[in-house]
């Protein structure tokens, strides 16, 4: 996309990081982040495990760069406010690579739930079985499964179910959380319930098993059937008589594409104070409150 270019990365090795910039066509490698951040950059894709995130992200605005953050942005609500104060005050665009937010899919969804009626019920669904769970089953502990690293599936592919809803439903009334954990503490799978004030959400996820089901959006007329929560591929209407009605949707090659194109647009636009700023907040606050229910505390937790 013209409006970015990628121009260096940063990586704790040389060696993992010439692969990298090999692989992709990056003219400039760095070992030193304070170094990497002197460089003449404008922006920082911080994809790196999540209990690096808040640092991470620190340390990019203060040195004024604009900062795309993977998902889930920090461990919790206090790292993310941190966060955001820092963007605030160094006049800088913090963005939470959340990609639902940003694909035109969830766009349709809102224009078409008038055509179901009263939503009574929401279920967004993202199981994806992870391609590290196998060397996890023979014994071999790596990132996707180490809770050290503040890592869980609620933090991993929980998040995506958990920020739509809370994007599209404001903040529950109440919350009911629960996980299934692994034999090394980690979580697996969980589900999340969201009570409104006449209706009720859930978010259904899992590292450990693959989603069959599309996710629901539940009328009293109707329904609305998407497939795919991270990566939408279809959208569909299924109304009371049994009539269908596919809307018309083209999925992306990749849809990243989008939150890189909104990102570029807010740094254009000096819009450091967007709405998806509280999309970030809201998640984080229910995500605490779910692993707060499940007993699954992290380290940055303990100066809460």
């Amino acid at each position: 996309m013209p409006e970015v270019a990628v121009h260096a990365v940063y990586s704790r090795k040389q060696e993992t990081g010439d692969t990298f910039a090999g692989k992709h066509n990056i003219a400039n490698v760095y070992t030193d982040y304070e170094e990497f951040l002197q460089s003449d950059i404008d922006a920082v894709y911080i994809a790196t495990p999540t209990y690096a995130h808040c640092p991470q992200a620190l340390k990019a605005m203060e040195y004024k760069k604009h900062v795309l953050c993977e998902k889930i942005m920090a461990v919790n609500e206090k790292e993310a406010s941190e966060m955001f104060r820092c963007a605030q005050k160094n006049e800088v665009v913090l963005l939470e690579a959340m990609r639902p937010d940003f694909d035109p899919a969830f766009d349709l969804v809102k224009e078409h739930l008038r055509k179901i009626g009263k939503l009574r019920r929401v279920t967004l669904e993202y199981c994806q079985y992870s391609s590290r769970y196998n060397r996890f089953r023979q014994g071999e502990v790596l990132n996707a499964f180490n809770p050290e690293l503040s890592n869980a599936a609620i933090m991993d592919i929980g998040v995506y179910c958990i920020h739509t809803l809370v994007r599209l439903l404001g903040m529950p009334e109440e919350i009911k959380a629960f996980s299934t954990k692994l034999k090394n503490g980690f979580e697996g799978s969980g589900v999340v319930l969201m009570q409104y004030h006449d209706m009720m959400a859930e978010a259904i996820y899992s590292k450990i098993t693959d989603s069959v089901n599309p996710s629901i959006f539940l009328g009293e007329e109707g329904s609305i059937l998407i497939e795919g929560v991270a990566k939408p591929q279809s959208v569909e209407i299924i109304y009371r008589d049994g009539s269908r009605e596919k809307i018309s949707y083209t999925p992306a090659d990749n849809n990243m594409v989008y939150e890189l194109r909104e990102f570029a647009r807010l740094i254009s636009e000096k819009c450091t104070r967007h709405p998806y700023r509280e999309y970030s907040l809201d998640t984080a606050r229910v995500v605490d409150e779910a692993r707060r229910q499940n007993g699954i505390v992290f380290q940055a937790d303990a100066v809460l």
